[in-house]
C-alpha cells in the first residue's frame, strides 16, 4: 500500500465517527456482506458514513492492508477498527455494537 493511500484511508477514517468500507453503496450494496452490514447500522439508527471501494482499486486493497483484516466490509467506530459482517452480526446481537456506536460504555 502506498503512503497516499494509507494516508486517505486514515483521513477517512478519522474524519467520521462510524464508517463502513464496503462493495456498493447503502442504497445499493453490491454483495450480500456489505447489504447486512448496512442493514445492521441501519437498524440501530447509527448515522454512517459509507465507502464503495469497487469505486477505487488502491483502496480497496489498501483497506485490507491498513486493517490487516482480508475481507470487505469493514467497520470503524471513532477510529478503532471494528471488523466485518460476521462480528457486526455477533456484536449486535450480543447488544454490544448498539452500545458501542451510542458511545456508552458496557
Amino acid at each position: 500500500m502506498t503512503d497516499d493511500t494509507r494516508q486517505r484511508i486514515d483521513a477517512l477514517v478519522k474524519a467520521n465517527d462510524i464508517v463502513l468500507f464496503m462493495k456498493g453503496t447503502a442504497l445499493f450494496p453490491q454483495c450480500g456482506f456489505s447489504s447486512r452490514a448496512v442493514a445492521i447500522l441501519d437498524h440501530l439508527g447509527a448515522p454512517f458514513e459509507t465507502i464503495d471501494v469497487l469505486q477505487d482499486p488502491e483502496l480497496r486493497a489498501g483497506i485490507k492492508d491498513y486493517s490487516d483484516w482480508p475481507t470487505v466490509p469493514q467497520l470503524y467506530v471513532r477510529g478503532e477498527f471494528v471488523g466485518g459482517s460476521d462480528i457486526m452480526m455477533e456484536m449486535f446481537e450480543s447488544g454490544e455494537l448498539k452500545q458501542l456506536v451510542a458511545g456508552t460504555d458496557a
